[in-house]
């Protein structure tokens, strides 16, 4: 392009001195004809005539030696053509827009967004916010906006998003106190069922499988009881409230057991699910990542499932209400000054229907 340009200028140029060398009425005459021809070939012309920029140059340099009055007889176009086309030289001399660096926030790497993406498609129940908290964890401080951004732009629809309670007078100004139990049934492949007594910690999300078993009954449900107290240990001291619903499978002798450690037995009103709502919710987290996906074949490996997803919930699952921390954790670990996401490694649990991320040691 540039060759050609200054090649076409300097045939140019060799041109107009050939035209100041002659005499002038043979260089009148000349250009009387290239009047007239011009003239001629514009009536015969039905679409406008395109300029390339080695035109465009010639004309505007021309422009300085012929009178402005005579700019409309001696040009094919518009002196107001000729004017816009010498600023817009002008214009491109000074333009230094090329040159300087974007501003605003500097874009995601390449790096994370690979990663988003890679959990995305490994985990398709993930939303937004829970890819966001595996990031955390994994050293990349991101939000869920610059996240839902990159699965946007790649075509990847984000997991609904669920909202939280909302009965929270009582749950919310005690919940560092407070224990809460309820049922989960599952079905096995045989089209049995069993069931699962399930505890949660409210202030820690800490999550309990106290047994499974087919017949739930009042003395089955009080060694249950038992169990968890035993389990506890000394920090069943720093619970207040145990919060169920009216099940007649808890027993007077049920409460006796908590009442023993100073705990308060507080029964949420018939037919109002959510006064429980954190324990319904883990119940519903255990079906949507766990239960909905696997074949179950007896009580004992319903235990073995459970008891894994338990060790997965409280070890490696961020909590959206811990600040993306699991429930045994204590504070964020340091992150790394420069993650790659080629050591990051991933962990199957119960044959890949949950995956853990970590860093390579």
């Amino acid at each position: 392009m540039i060759v050609s340009l200054v090649y076409q200028v300097a045939r140019k140029l060799l041109a107009a001195a050939a035209v100041l060398l002659r005499r002038d009425v043979a260089k009148d005459a000349e250009l009387l004809v290239l009047r007239h021809e011009n003239a001629v070939l514009r009536r015969q012309l039905t679409k406008p005539v395109r300029y390339e920029l080695a035109d465009r140059l010639w004309f505007a340099g021309l422009s300085s030696l012929i009178p402005r009055r005579r700019w409309a007889q001696v040009f094919p176009v518009a002196p107001t053509t000729l004017l816009a086309w010498h600023r817009r030289l002008i214009a491109l001399r000074w333009d230094y827009s090329k040159c300087r660096s974007r501003p605003g926030r500097p874009s995601t790497a390449s790096a994370v967004k690979a990663l988003v993406l890679q959990l995305a498609k490994e985990n398709p129940a993930w939303g937004c916010r829970r890819i966001q908290g595996e990031l955390v964890r994994l050293g990349h401080p991101v939000g869920s906006t610059t996240v839902w951004e990159i699965l946007t732009a790649a075509g990847i629809d984000p997991a609904p998003r669920r909202s939280g309670p909302t009965w929270r007078e009582f749950l919310t100004a005690q919940a560092e106190g407070i224990i809460a139990c309820d049922f989960v049934h599952i079905d096995l492949v045989d089209l049995r069922r069993v069931y699962a007594l399930v505890f949660l910690e409210h202030g820690t999300r800490r999550l309990h499988i106290a047994g499974v078993t087919a017949h739930p009954n009042g003395p089955w449900t009080v060694q249950q009881a038992r169990n968890l107290a035993v389990k506890l240990g000394t920090r069943a001291e720093s619970l207040r409230f145990l919060l169920r619903d009216r099940d007649a499978k808890y027993t007077e002798s049920f409460d006796a057991v908590f009442s023993a450690d100073d705990i308060q037995v507080v029964r949420s009103a018939p037919r109002a699910p959510r006064m429980n709502a954190h324990c319904e919710r883990v119940i519903g987290t255990l079906r949507r990542e766990v239960l909905d996906h696997l074949l179950i074949w007896n009580e004992f490996h319903a235990q073995h499932v459970l008891d894994e997803y338990v060790r997965h919930y409280n070890g490696h699952r961020p909590h959206q209400a811990r600040r993306q921390l699991p429930p045994l954790a204590l504070e964020h670990p340091t992150p790394m000054a420069a993650p790659s996401v080629h050591r990051v490694l991933r962990t199957r649990i119960l044959g890949g229907v949950i995956n853990e991320y970590r860093h390579a040691a």
